[in-house]
């Protein structure tokens, strides 16, 4: 089964919290602090492996969480840093933001990396906040947690050169005359059920041709493999839309040959300025003059690039590849996504790290940042609590408080934690 578009979870690694330690060594009086720091959550990078061609990895498993840092302790000793959790996806792999759906990467290289979400931030130890008027501080900071969200990830082939045309035109005889691919052929609609690529190498070229699997009527909109396929093609350079001249089928050529550019042009704009060359293919089962009358009214659409041939008997090959060999070398990569061009581009921005919600007289705080400086805080220690205070007012909790209308005396709610709201 080809799968080439998923949806899935991922989660990066939280701190380790920083350790609360005091030096107990025999004979060393008054030893102070020695709690070390955690370690940083790891982070989960995708990476592009050109070995790689579907997106089968992510067939059944949507979830994937790095590892957490670990805690510090006691001798200043650091805790280790969670490892990163690396995934490979093929190069042409489009990553988006689930919530958005805005463009995060666009993986065009073999070997390219991206940090889709940072690990959290490891936790100072008690040895950070000693003082020469606070020489042993009963408290530590808490890990901060790594970044989550969903993405999307779809795949777009890689491919120089695309086939297209109506189901059973020929695309895939074409190819396996054209380069060593074995596509499954068969004189019915729909042989092809996923892409097949296949290399030619013809003089000094080399290059990648692309059969994607036949567009019906209305596939812009989803019918028939619709999206699942049209997708493929917009990376190409280059398309050779292949013809069934023959209209065994009771089709019209001409017509399927203008309604398979509407659905390229109602797709995607951008295709319809696609260079393409026709392949007007069967030709051994009509004669001349139909050939001549179709080729002509092809020119009249503004078509230059128009050739007759037999894929089946390898008719008219040799003269399609060399032009198409010529096509290929002089045009430039396709380029779905300019890393250049910011707007078009999504960057990360975190949660807010904390929301504020009044119910009846209580202000309620919660959010990421409630986490970390409850877990950070000892309520039974002095500076501990003092820390804590000089925390709600640095991370702007208490400008927000007085921004959503709180007065003296109301009450504000951390967690479990109440307290009366003092000027």
């Amino acid at each position: 089964m080809f799968i080439d578009h998923a949806k899935i979870y991922v989660k990066a690694g939280n701190g380790g919290n920083g350790a609360l330690s005091f030096r107990t060594e025999k004979y060393v009086p008054d030893g102070g602090p020695d709690g070390g720091d955690g370690g940083d959550g790891g982070n989960v990078v995708f990476v592009a492996a050109s070995k790689l061609t579907t997106l089968q990895s992510f067939r059944f498993k949507h979830k994937f969480v790095a590892d957490d840092g670990a805690k510090g302790m006691g001798r200043k000793m650091y805790g280790r840093g969670g490892a990163d959790l690396r995934i490979a996806v093929p190069v042409g792999t489009i990553i988006r933001d689930a919530s958005t759906n805005k463009i995060l990467v666009d993986f065009s290289q073999d070997g390219q990396e991206y940090i889709a979400v940072k690990g959290g931030k490891g936790g100072a130890g008690n040895m950070h906040y000693a003082n020469s008027v606070r020489q042993a501080p009963n408290f530590a900071r808490a890990g901060v947690p790594g970044e989550e969200k969903e993405l999307l990830i779809e795949l777009k082939l890689i491919a120089d050169v695309g086939l297209v045309g109506f189901p059973n035109a020929g695309k895939s005889t074409l190819l396996s005359v054209m380069t060593s691919a074995k596509p499954k052929i068969a004189d019915y609609p729909f042989t092809t059920l996923e892409p097949v690529l296949g290399v030619v190498n013809n003089f000094d070229t080399s290059f990648v041709i692309a059969d994607i699997p036949g567009i019906i009527e209305d596939a812009h909109e989803g019918a028939g493999l619709g999206h699942d396929f049209l997708r493929h093609i917009e990376r190409t350079r280059l398309l050779i839309h292949v013809v069934d001249v023959s209209a065994k089928d009771g089709r019209d050529p001409l017509s399927d040959f203008n309604n398979i550019n509407n659905e390229l042009l109602q797709f995607n704009p951008e295709l319809a300025k696609r260079p393409q060359v026709v392949a007007v293919n069967k030709c051994d089962a009509v004669s001349d003059e139909e050939v001549e009358s179709f080729v002509n009214e092809i020119k009249k659409l503004g078509y230059e690039d128009i050739f007759v041939i037999s894929a089946a008997s390898r008719v008219g090959i040799e003269p399609l590849l060399n032009k198409v060999t010529e096509l290929v070398s002089k045009l430039p990569t396709t380029v779905l996504f300019d890393d250049i061009e910011e707007e078009k581009l999504f960057k990360y921005v975190p949660k807010d790290q904390y929301t504020i919600e009044k119910h009846d007289d209580v202000f309620e705080v919660s959010g990421s940042w409630v986490k970390v400086v409850m877990e950070s805080t000892n309520f039974e220690d002095p500076d501990s609590i003092s820390y804590f205070q000089r925390s709600l007012v640095n991370s702007g909790v208490i400008e927000a408080l007085k921004k959503a209308g709180i007065k003296e005396g109301d009450t504000v709610k951390i967690a479990d934690w109440e307290f009366d709201f003092i000027e």
